[in-house]
């Protein structure tokens, strides 16, 4: 009897779901296969509905949660912690891939950690807090990273998933965004708070490669052009050419939102002939599929979403959103 280990998967991507977030996990898949990569794609269910199921099974490795109570901002680290690789890659379901990673998972191969800086002002964000509170050495301040893509060579695993895993855990949700704290708070951001902690603590900065947000841009994807929709190229006017484009806050399958390189993407990689899962026209609201009717109701959630934000700015610009957010929060804890 051969009890040899069984060896790793090269390189493995990693993402949760559950099924409000069914059309950007298909989304992501889709690109990830457009863009070469036909390594697994590991998602951590955490409410997929039995039909969802069905249609993902011949194309991802489906795994239960720890915990079925657990937040969904924490299981991020556990898919691979139940299906290690060589390489692991922890990647958002709100991401479009637009080229090959292969440059990524290479350095990580190598020994390094890889993401992205988040989006100012985040980029600069630190709280000494941080080493207390989760019982860390010393910080190293360094720029702010983004969690929504994160790989990393599995000889590093020991000395990340535990004490991202753990500081979780110490954290909870209550002092984060998803329960009464502001953006002042050092923990508002939850798990990616936590991560930025860790390897501040734990980490060398010749054992991480730091990428420029641009690189993996959030909305409006400033400055970006789409050059070539079969390819899924997008390109900055000086040449550079994004690895992923990461829709934070509102989604564009949930709710309208301005339409964007990633929206127009998006209706791609659900409904063209060559994607891998192709969706049903009808499950997908009227602005993401194709034809004139989608385009002009495109326009109408731009126009409407362009008035939102204007609002939103303009309460920001006094103050008003961060008081009112505040007394949200007082009122919360009493």
């Amino acid at each position: 009897m051969d009890d040899s280990p069984v060896p790793l998967p090269g390189t493995a991507f990693y993402t949760v779901a559950d099924r409000r977030f069914f059309p950007g996990l298909v989304a992501l898949l889709n690109s990830l296969r457009l863009t070469g990569h036909e390594e697994p794609l590991v998602v951590v269910d955490i409410g997929l509905s039995p039909e969802q199921r069905e249609m993902l099974a011949d194309h991802v490795v489906l795994v239960e949660p720890p915990s079925p109570d657990m937040p969904a901002v924490f299981v991020a680290p556990y898919g691979p912690l139940r299906r290690p690789a060589e390489v692991a890659v922890l990647i958002d379901a709100d991401i479009i891939v637009t080229r090959p990673l292969t440059e990524l998972t290479e350095a990580a191969r190598q020994g390094r950690i890889v993401a992205f800086v988040d989006c100012l002002p985040n980029s600069h964000r630190f709280h000494p807090e941080w080493q207390t509170t989760l019982g860390l050495g010393p910080l190293r301040r360094r720029r702010y990273l983004n969690a929504g893509f994160l790989a990393y060579p599995h000889a590093l695993t020991e000395r990340l998933l535990p004490p991202w895993t753990e500081g979780q855990r110490t954290i909870g949700v209550a002092h984060s965004r998803y329960g009464s704290a502001t953006l002042d708070d050092p923990f508002y951001f939850a798990d990616q708070d936590v991560l930025n902690a860790v390897l501040a603590a734990r980490f060398e900065d010749d054992e991480l490669l730091v990428l420029d947000h641009r690189l993996a841009p959030h909305p409006p994807f400033p400055g970006l052009e789409l050059v070539d929709r079969s390819r899924l190229t997008c390109r900055y006017a000086d040449g550079a050419e994004p690895f992923l484009l990461h829709h934070v806050l509102a989604k564009p399958w949930l709710r309208a939102t301005r339409d964007t390189v990633y929206s127009t993407l998006m209706t791609r990689l659900l409904l063209a002939p060559d994607v891998a899962l192709r969706l049903d026209p009808p499950t997908l609201p009227l602005r993401l599929r194709e034809g004139r009717a989608a385009a002009l109701d495109r326009r109408r959630a731009d126009a409407v979403t362009l008035v939102h934000d204007h609002g939103r700015h303009q309460l920001g610009r006094f103050g008003i959103r961060t008081r009112l957010a505040r007394r949200r929060a007082r009122r919360a804890t009493r």
